[in-house]
């Protein structure tokens, strides 16, 4: 009789539910690993050498906080413990590593909740600085240019005294009418005193942005709008969740060599999801309008910057007109003078001069402060 083929020997059920769980496990693991690295990935450093101090010291702190938290989000948990089954197997002891998908989503949602908060805040310290300090940078522009005018009219003064020293030596001019100049001298040192005194008062940092005040504004409303989406994406992963457990499990009771590993997926979704995300978009709309008209926020200190220069071209305007009427008196008065030789005519001529060289200088600050109010008007709104 022919001999019967040999059987292959077969393998046992619960070996082959041990290799599929050790499969499983193993898949889940890997998956939970690739997405980590892939978080971590995208924890980029930014390029900060267009920030200042305080906004690289706000951005480390604001990267430090949430880098915590992503690690916490992202970093699965090792977990341990001894479980009775309720379809009345044995008593058993079960380790391994639980983690969420929904959890590793939120982590590099916070690192770039984080990123964006840090791009607004120095949109925000950049706008804000200069609007803080336009109108003392334009005041002290301003006074500097003033103290140029002071040193011209007193060189001319000086001009003047000598002149008339040698009159008075010859004996053409009396002292009491030389004093008139001794006195526009004591004004002019005094001027220049005081326009110092004004100078060092006023603080304006070393630098200022060179984009208009405008295009900050805007920056700073833009990067509002990215950190607000920002952290709606990281409310809305709070909707849903896929929780991932893996490890192995052993029998304790009685104690035999049982161990087998083992997995499970655990999916969630929040009913209320749509009524939440609803009142998040209103949220925004809401966050946008309050932002638009609350006291001190960078968009409503432009507006009242731009009405402050506009009131001050118009005030600088005014005072111009009034200075330059009195110039034309005065040169009017000096050619009726003209080249008279008496004593009075000498001693009214130093008086109209020296009214001028006064009113030139108001003249001079006046005209430089409405042209830098105008073409700062016209440049940053």
């Amino acid at each position: 009789m022919p001999t019967p083929p040999s059987k292959q020997p077969g393998v046992k059920p619960h070996l082959k539910r041990i290799t599929f769980k050790a499969k499983f496990s193993a898949a889940c693991t890997i998956a939970i690993v690739i997405v980590i690295s892939v978080a971590f990935a995208a924890d980029a450093k930014d390029n900060d050498r267009d920030k200042n101090n305080d906004q690289r010291a706000y951005c480390r702190y604001v990267t430090e906080q949430a880098a915590a938290q992503r690690d916490l989000l992202l970093v699965p948990n090792a977990v341990a413990g001894i479980t009775q089954p309720n379809t009345g197997l044995p008593m058993q002891v079960v380790w391994g590593l639980s983690s969420s998908l929904s959890n590793v989503r939120k982590s590099v949602l916070t690192m770039d909740a984080a990123r964006k908060n840090c791009d607004l805040y120095s949109a925000a310290s950049s706008a804000q600085q200069d609007v803080q300090y336009a109108l003392p940078s334009l005041e002290k522009r301003a006074l500097q240019h003033r103290l140029e005018l002071i040193q011209q009219a007193s060189e001319t003064l000086d001009t003047l005294t000598a002149t008339t020293r040698k009159m008075l030596d010859a004996q053409n001019m009396t002292r009491p009418m030389a004093f008139v100049l001794q006195t526009t001298k004591i004004k002019l040192d005094s001027d220049r005193a005081d326009t110092q005194s004004k100078i060092v008062s006023l603080y304006t940092p070393p630098q200022l942005s060179d984009k208009p005040v405008k295009e900050l504004v805007a920056e700073k409303q833009s990067r509002e709008v990215y950190e607000q989406k920002a952290l709606d994406k990281l409310s809305r992963q709070n909707d849903w969740d896929v929780a991932l457990s893996v490890g192995a499990h052993q029998q304790i009771s009685p104690l035999v060599d049982s161990r087998g590993a083992y997995g499970e997926v655990t999916v969630s979704y929040n009913l209320a999801s749509h009524a939440i995300n609803k009142h998040l978009d209103q949220a925004a709309d809401a966050y946008d309008d309050w932002k638009k008209v609350q006291e001190g926020d960078i968009v409503r200190n432009a507006d009242v910057l731009k009405q402050q220069i506009a009131d001050g071209i118009s005030v600088q305007d005014s005072r111009l007109k009034a200075l330059q009427e009195e110039q034309q008196q005065i040169e009017s008065n000096l050619q009726l003078v003209g080249s008279a030789e008496t004593t009075a005519a000498l001693d009214f001529r130093n008086q109209l001069t020296t009214a001028q060289l006064l009113l030139q200088i108001e003249i001079g600050d006046a005209t430089f402060r409405l042209d830098r109010l105008r073409e700062f008007l016209g440049k940053n709104f």
